[in-house]
Order: structure tokens, then sequence, then C-alpha cells
């Protein structure tokens, strides 16, 4: 095992129900794609390892209910974030204007010291779709209001964009809190925790495949 130090990043994503949040974690994770849907309880995570220069960075990415009556069980998992990546759907406008309300919620419940530069990331998902309703420039107008929030369009489906995205996420996110006093370096970091199909028992939350 590499004795080299790895700095372990909270992420955590937000966006209404049916966007693909935990697609895109499945398959940005462990590359693995469902049509089937099924709401997320709570919150749910895994992990990933990434390179951002030389340094080893594990993304530990937290997957977050977006049905409006499990948010209350939501705010114990913002605490501690190091990153916010706020999701909406190309195909539905609603959850594109319902980014402002997710943006300003996490600020509220994670209290980060620094709120004007914390690093967001915003996904716009679902690209492979064809009844697209928010169009490139919308979205990008709308990341430059918010001090120039990154913005990528991806697919869960056949992972367009994903790695840039999360690297994107990684670099930023590493940046923002080296600054700080509070980032975690660690030797032998213990194994990624990937959930498996047959082990829900030990995931904190039913799987949202869409």
């Amino acid at each position: 095992m590499t004795s080299k130090k790895r700095v372990l990043l909270k992420v955590v994503l937000l966006g209404d129900s049916f966007v693909g949040k935990t697609s895109l974690m499945n398959q940005y994770a462990i590359k693995k794609f469902s049509n089937q849907y099924k709401a997320t309880i709570g919150a749910d995570f895994m992990t990933k390892e990434v390179m951002v220069g030389d340094q080893v960075v594990v993304l530990q990415i937290w997957d977050t209910a977006g049905q409006e009556r499990y948010q209350s069980l939501n705010a114990a998992f913002y605490r501690g974030a190091d990153c916010c990546v706020l999701v909406f759907d190309l195909t539905a406008q609603k959850t594109f204007k319902s980014l402002d309300n997710w943006k300003e919620e996490f600020l509220i419940q994670a209290s980060p010291r620094n709120p004007e530069n914390f690093p967001f990331v915003v996904l716009g998902n679902k690209i492979d779709l064809e009844n697209r309703e928010v169009t490139t420039k919308r979205a990008q107008a709308w990341c430059q209001s918010k001090n120039n929030i990154p913005y990528f369009e991806t697919s869960a489906k056949d992972a367009t964009n994903l790695e840039q995205a999360f690297q994107t996420i990684a670099s930023n996110t590493l940046k923002q809190v080296s600054q700080g006093t509070d980032v975690e370096l660690y030797h032998d970091f213990p194994e990624p925790i990937v959930f498996g199909e047959n082990d829900e028992s030990k995931s904190s939350a039913k799987r949202c495949s869409c």
C-alpha cells in the first residue's frame, strides 16, 4: 500500500427527484446504469479515488433525496461538505428553476465558513435525450451570475462528460480546501466503499436509478 498522503473530500449531490443524481453517482463510481427508478430515502454515498496533479484525492460522493418529504433528513448530510454539485434535468425546466432554492438551502444548512467562495458545480443531466427544455446558453448564464460556477452537460446513461466534471470537482475543491486549515490528510486510507447490488443491507438508502 502506498504511503503517499491522500485527501478526503466530501461532495454532496443536490437537485429535484428524477434528475439522475443516483445514476450519475453509480455511473461515475462503479460504471453502472439502470433505467429503473427508485427514490433515494435520506442519503447514500460511494467513494472514488482520483489524481489531481500528483495528489491522491478520495471523493466521498453523497447522493441525497430530492423529494420534498425527505429534505428535512438531508440537512445532517450537508454538514462538513467540501463541494456541492447542483443537478438538474435538461428535459425538465422546473428542475432548473429549483437550483436557486437548492443552493440557498445548502448554504443555510451547511453553513460553510466562506459561502461566497464555496465550490459549487452544476450538472445539466440527460443530454442523451432529445426533448430538451433548457438551453446551454441559459444554464451558462445562470452559472455565470452565481460567481462563475463551472457547468457541464452530462449523461448518466452513457457517461458523457462525467470524468471531466468530477475532475473539475476534485481540482476546484482541493484548491479551495487547501487554502484553509481543515484539509484532511491520511496515510493508509481505507479502501473505497462500494455498495453492490447484493449488498443492500449496507446501504443507508434505496437506489434511485433515473
